[in-house]
């Protein structure tokens, strides 16, 4: 197979171990990798060369590297990085781990018209027989090489959290000299947050639940001053400072903005089923204490034994939390925190002052789902769209806009089919 158009050329002889996933994966400019045993190259109708152990990896571009002697040292370098012919770096980064090939690389991608004496006469075509044993994962995350990760230990999954997000984490800060800045074990704050430092914040949100990573930090993206924990008083942290932290993401729980302006915001404290919510006109079942900043209750509705009913969108609970459970999945718990804005009757009647909220803890046991259109008749259809739209009418007239659009838009959805 070609890669690329300046003539590079490769002929798989063992497909690598994740050839058969769907997540297939390759190293990536910047990733460290280690080339195994079989690693040895040939001038074409020339010197066989094997790579000299002895000699730095920094230097693999320079002939001096080169030697017709046998040698069992694995190879490593970053791609990337102009440590090695471009053929290489090219090369490498197609293949998979496990993988074997032969890569045939032309002069352009080589060393050229002037060759590499004595072993590399000019306008040679190389051929390297490589096995890529592992590779470490090394990003820039910042783009502006203050902040670069190395991963030490895969997490679980795909998931990744986001902003605002709570993460729950381990870390421990040292200055380049080996002095200890700050650590802490289980360390939960939402990312973005001013009191932990930037590089955390940015490295997490790239991190899978149960990874491990190292990362290499300029003082930009540093703790600015020594912080509250297990930190060493007398470390000076200067603007010359750089440090390495070591991070463990444990677990996280997502955060939503439900309206967009931070007036209602649900925590998923557990994960709800599948992937279907409620709808407009859904049959609901939920269990729910709502609470004052100062722990009061102010509203409980249902029990384990007997599940507050209610169908969604008609006024029967405030606005902010019914847009909350709309958005929750089947078992799903959450943490739900709603403005006075959003309240309802509550905020207008001074129940709960303009500057407060509420703070609920829903949890969503089951829901039923109006009779799906597809089932329904003409005549059920019509009635429907006009009930709808004669509901909506009356959500707009008092104010209620967003009410009235979810009815508006179940309305056009009948239409439409």
């Amino acid at each position: 197979m070609e890669i690329g158009k300046q003539g590079l050329r490769k002929l798989i002889l063992r497909k690598g171990t994740n050839y058969y996933h769907y997540s297939c994966q390759s190293p990536s400019q910047g990733d460290e990798v280690q080339l195994q045993v079989h690693f040895r190259g040939w001038v074409k109708g020339g010197a066989t060369l094997e790579y000299e152990s002895s000699t730095h990896h920094q230097n693999i571009r320079n002939i001096t590297n080169w030697t017709t002697s046998s040698t069992t040292t694995p190879l490593c370098f970053k791609l990337g990085q102009c440590e090695v012919i471009k053929g290489l770096d090219e090369g490498v980064a197609t293949m998979q781990k496990g993988e074997r090939a032969v890569f045939s690389i032309p002069p352009n991608l080589a060393y050229g018209e002037l060759g590499s004496p004595p072993f590399i006469p000019p306008s040679s075509t190389l051929f390297f027989d490589i096995e890529l044993l592992s590779w470490t994962t090394i990003r820039d995350l910042t783009g502006d090489g203050g902040l670069f990760k190395k991963i030490t230990r895969d997490g679980h999954g795909w998931a990744t959290p986001r902003d605002a997000d709570q993460v729950l984490v381990n870390y421990e800060a040292r200055l380049e000299n080996g002095t200890l800045v700050t650590k802490s074990e289980g360390a939960e704050f939402h990312i973005g947050d001013a009191c932990i430092c930037p590089a955390i914040s940015i490295a997490v949100k790239t991190m899978r639940r149960g990874e491990v990573a190292e990362l290499a930090v300029k003082f930009l993206y540093g703790f600015k001053e020594d912080v509250n924990g297990t930190t060493n008083t007398e470390s000076c942290i200067s603007s010359a400072s750089n440090m390495a932290i070591q991070l463990e993401l444990i677990s996280w729980k997502s955060v939503i903005d439900i309206t967009g302006d931070r007036k209602v915001v649900k925590k998923i404290i557990k994960a709800g089923e599948g992937f279907d919510c409620p709808n407009e006109g859904s049959l609901v079942k939920v269990i729910y204490i709502g609470k004052l900043d100062d722990g009061s209750v102010m509203e409980r509705k249902g029990s384990e034994e007997e599940p507050f009913v209610f169908v969604s969108l008609q006024e029967q609970i405030n606005e902010g939390l019914e847009r909350a459970i709309i958005t929750m999945k089947k078992g799903e718990q959450a943490l739900v925190t709603v403005d006075a804005e959003y309240l309802g009757s509550y905020g207008a009647s001074g129940l709960v002052s303009a500057s407060s909220a509420l703070h609920y803890e829903v949890q969503l046991i089951d829901f039923t789902k109006e009779k799906p259109y597809w089932k329904m008749d003409t005549h059920e259809k019509m009635e429907a769209c006009e009930r709808k739209k004669h509901n909506g009418n009356l959500l707009f007239k008092a104010g209620k806009y967003w009410r009235a659009s979810k009815k508006y838009e179940k309305e056009s959805h009948l239409i439409c089919i």
